[in-house]
């Protein structure tokens, strides 16, 4: 045998394994995201064919530009539930106002997302920290859910917040069907029970078996209605033709959307990349969520994201490449051509109870219980939880991130800074705080900020530094550690120089350790004489140039 023909049985003992772990997994992700594309599109009150149009471009996209094997990017819940509530608020006239005003969304979204994977901003998701991220999870789960209740017991409600509803709810109680609640709640004990095989896709289980159900009896006679006549065409791109107020007004909307969406995809993809060891690089997910994002919109399509449960089910049913994720589109997409009559017979009961069963998850209050215990940010999610409830999705979001960067600009604005001693002899400086055995040298200061400098925080570090300084009255030389600044930007440089300044006037000497080369270069320039021959890198040599000044 020949080693060509070698190399060949090896790459296909090689491939084959992977190709058919693949294809078991693109048919389970395929089985759950059908159910998931008629539960998210009642609930953004969009057609199906709008959550199988995105299913199918973020499925497609990801698996061209994105790095994780596990991520599968479709129509998610909380982005579903968001896009609904923008578009109510600005109160369309009609079913097509409806779709052109969302898709207009899905699109400022899209070319958001690739404006900040551009201008290299991937990291943006961690301003929106997890408690805060837990809260509005937990709280947007409760929403949805609270709305499938009248779907399953067949009342039609108006109402635009939870109180309005659970007030109307009980006053239309008697106008429910027993029929209608008792096929939601069947549904819903089955879904439970099939969580003990987690390989089998329940909710596309729930669905068939509800299918089979309408197909043999008339369900209208009981009260229980069907999704109905559905009706799938080739999308068409298209750009909605809207005001220019409308895209301005949008475009402000549309930044709430991308934190969700960068939030949710990024920590379902950082957590199954630590797992299994993977490198991601966060600016090529934006690229991809963005470029799936404005694929989308452009064809009339729902918002996208790396959902963590359709992620989690892809890499459990045993994903090895992003190839499960295009097996998982060419199936969804057989399933929506030639299973449009049977996708008219699903009971909306079932439906409710789909959407339920996904969400049930988020309803774990275990992440809020964690907080607790550790003493740390819980009324912080407590407070996201209570923004949603109280006003509404769209509100509840914009309160939520608002609160994820007050906590960060209180971190900011609140400076902390140590002194450092050496310990022993082992040029080893340490905190003294936590090492009292560490004894300051004569005459000298050494002092580490815990944050970087940057222009919010500078002024504070610099003035709590001078306050620790003062209290030595025979101190006559400042070390300052910047261990903690890869690089300054313009006004943390300036306030450094005025500070270099300050002490030199009264007759003090700043030296600085641990500097690295962008700022070494750049502090030079500006100010020689301040700062020639006065940074090092490390706080002991630091110590040794105060020393050898000290003795000329």
């Amino acid at each position: 045998m020949d080693f060509k023909a070698l190399k060949q049985i090896q790459i296909q003992t090689l491939f084959k394994p992977l190709l058919v772990a693949d294809l078991v997994a693109g048919l389970s992700v395929a089985f759950i995201l059908l159910p998931e594309a008629v539960a998210y599109a009642a609930i953004a009150h969009l057609t199906i064919q709008a959550a199988i149009t995105a299913a199918l471009i973020g499925l497609v996209v990801y698996a061209a530009l994105g790095d994780s094997p596990f991520a599968i990017v479709a129509p998610t819940s909380s982005a579903a539930a968001l896009l609904a509530a923008v578009v109510i608020s600005m109160r369309p006239s009609d079913a097509t106002a409806v779709v052109s005003l969302g898709a207009a969304l899905v699109i400022l979204t899209g070319v958001g997302l690739l404006i900040l994977s551009k201008a290299k901003l991937g990291r943006l998701s961690a301003f929106v920290s997890r408690p805060v991220l837990h809260g509005f999870s937990f709280a947007l789960a409760i929403t949805i859910i609270s709305k499938q209740l009248p779907i399953m017991l067949g009342v039609t409600l108006q109402a635009s917040n939870l109180y309005e509803l659970y007030v109307d709810l009980a006053l239309k109680i008697h106008q429910a069907s027993p029929w209608s609640a008792g096929l939601g709640v069947l549904a819903l004990t089955l879904l439970s029970l099939l969580k003990r095989w987690p390989t089998l896709p329940s909710a596309f289980i729930v669905l068939v078996l509800g299918i089979i159900l309408s197909y043999s009896i008339n369900l209208a006679d009981y009260h229980i209605a069907t999704v109905g006549a559905v009706t799938l065409q080739m999308p068409q791109l298209n750009i909605p033709q809207l005001p220019v107020e409308k895209w301005l007004q949008l475009a402000e909307l549309a930044c709430g959307l991308m934190v969700i969406i960068v939030a949710e995809s990024w920590g379902s993809i950082r957590s199954l990349s630590l797992i299994h060891g993977d490198k991601v690089d966060s600016n090529r997910e934006l690229l991809a969520l963005g470029a799936a994002n404005l694929g989308s919109g452009l064809l009339q399509g729902m918002p996208v994201g790396a959902g963590f449960s359709v992620s989690s089910a892809d890499e459990d049913a045993g994903a090895k490449t992003k190839m499960a994720g295009v097996i998982a589109a060419g199936v969804l997409l057989m399933m929506a051509v030639f299973g449009q009559q049977w996708i008219a017979l699903i009971p909306e009961p079932i439906v409710a109870a789909a959407v339920i069963n996904a969400l049930s998850h988020a309803l774990n209050p275990k992440a809020l219980l964690v907080l607790w215990r550790m003493n740390r940010d819980q009324y912080l999610a407590l407070a996201a939880i209570l923004a949603v409830l109280a006003f509404g999705v769209l509100h509840g979001m914009v309160i939520s991130v608002a609160l994820s960067l007050a906590l960060a600009i209180r971190s900011f604005s609140q400076p902390i800074v140590r002194e450092l001693a050496e310990l022993g002899r082992s040029r080893d400086y340490v905190d003294r705080e936590n090492h009292p055995q560490a004894l300051p040298q004569d005459k000298l200061l050494i002092l580490r900020p815990e944050a970087p400098l940057f222009f919010a925080s500078v002024e504070g570090l610099l003035t709590e530094i001078y306050r620790l300084f003062k209290l030595i009255k025979v101190a006559v030389f400042l070390i300052i550690s910047l261990e903690q600044s890869a690089d300054l930007d313009s006004t943390s440089v300036e306030s450094l120089i005025e500070f270099a300044e300050h002490l030199t006037q009264r007759n003090k000497i700043l030296l600085l350790a641990r500097v690295k080369d962008p700022l070494r270069l750049l502090l030079i320039e500006l100010a020689p004489a301040l700062f020639q021959h006065k940074m090092f890198w490390s706080v002991a040599d630091a110590v040794a140039g105060a020393q050898k000044i000290k003795q000329n």
